[in-house]
């Protein structure tokens, strides 16, 4: 196991030996009297708990599970069979649900009940031991109030010498939106419906998936765990290949008042590569700002784990909504791994293949 995982089981085992580990913030435990009361408020409306499951990934050894517990109404009594809790919960209703925190979560795989703990946004983030196949599975997810969801989970097989990183906003789909405006507009106001593809680039991942059967896809964004339903159908309708999505969490930290977008792509490119020692990434991104350098300090880091950077080149529009492009130096973009840009899916594909990676 690497050290992601022994860290990870050690708090699946004592739960409560992770909890007061660290002095929350200041803001954060502000947060927390707030999400109390806001809690108690929603109990006493007749809310119950609600896991909204998101699609995990793992080995052959361990699995690393994701979702949500929230607070909902019950559906009415005539609402019809295909509405549920978690379909309602979309768009601005996805940040003003109340999520409920620390709460303990029951996790079944192949038979066997493991226990863990959500953590103080509602985040369910376990890794659990198990000794599954690779291919995709299901995993049951409860809590004592709640009722029983299935979360996917894909196993990757041991012999996969290569994974997919791709960015999010303005990767695979266009946003053409201020930086300011950006986080609002996409997780206050639209629904997977009104975001438009990118062009090309679900034509060139499922390339790569057919290319390579079995290889597993990670979408990296700096947005937050309430806009998962969303991203997820999203990917779904627009045919992009199934994957884990790698969110952050929405708010103060324990130890900061605002997170930082760029540790998380940064810190969770550093945990694939080491639960995935072996594994090559080809990580696909844009030149509006941060991916570059992110990329770039990842490779400088890890060159044998990086087999190509993919840019996408936003139109000078993009990139001026975007806030300018980034300036990596061409210094910075060597280590022995190759780059290619192109300003669309099938652009960055042919050069991939010209490269002989696809």
């Amino acid at each position: 196991m690497s050290p992601w995982q022994t860290d990870a089981v050690a708090q699946f085992r004592h739960p409560s030996a992770a909890k007061g580990k660290n002095v929350l913030h200041r803001a954060a435990r502000i947060e927390n009297r707030i999400q109390e009361f806001r809690e108690k408020r929603a109990r006493k409306r007749g809310f119950k708990e609600t896991i909204i499951p998101y699609a995990g990934y793992g080995t052959t050894q361990w699995v690393r599970v994701l979702g949500r517990v929230l607070l909902t109404k019950s559906p009415r009594p005539d609402a019809r069979a295909s509405d549920n809790r978690t379909e309602s919960i979309r768009g601005w209703r996805s940040f003003t649900s109340v999520p409920v925190p620390d709460v303990s979560v029951t996790i079944e795989i192949g038979g066997i009940i493991h226990q863990v703990h959500a953590d103080r946004g509602g985040v369910i983030d376990a890794v659990v031991p198990t000794g599954l196949q690779p291919g995709t599975h299901t995993v049951s997810l409860a809590t004592e109030e709640s009722h029983t969801v299935d979360a996917a989970i894909f196993v990757i097989n041991p012999s996969m010498s290569m994974g997919v990183v791709s960015d999010v906003d303005d990767t695979v789909m266009v946003t053409a939106l201020p930086r300011p405006l950006l986080a609002a507009w996409n997780t206050f106001v639209l629904d997977e419906h009104a975001r438009i593809p990118t062009p090309g680039m679900a034509v060139f991942m499922e390339r790569i998936a057919a290319k390579l059967p079995g290889v597993p896809f990670f979408y990296l964004s700096t947005g937050a765990w309430n806009v998962a339903p969303t991203l997820t159908r999203f990917l779904s309708r627009n045919l992009y290949p199934a994957g884990a999505l790698l969110l952050t969490d929405w708010g103060p930290t324990h130890d900061r008042l605002f997170r930082s977008g760029r540790e998380h792509k940064r810190e969770s490119l550093r945990r694939l590569a080491s639960e995935f020692p072996t594994m090559k990434w080809l990580l696909i991104g844009d030149d509006g700002q941060h991916d570059e350098e992110i990329y770039a300090e990842f490779a400088r880091e890890n060159p044998e784990s990086v087999t190509a950077i993919a840019i996408r080149q936003l139109s000078p529009g993009q990139a001026v909504l975007a806030g300018g492009r980034s300036t990596v130096d061409s210094e910075e973009k060597t280590h022995g791994v190759p780059w290619v840009y192109a300003p669309d899916g099938a652009g960055l594909s042919e050069k991939l293949r010209i490269l002989g990676v696809l």
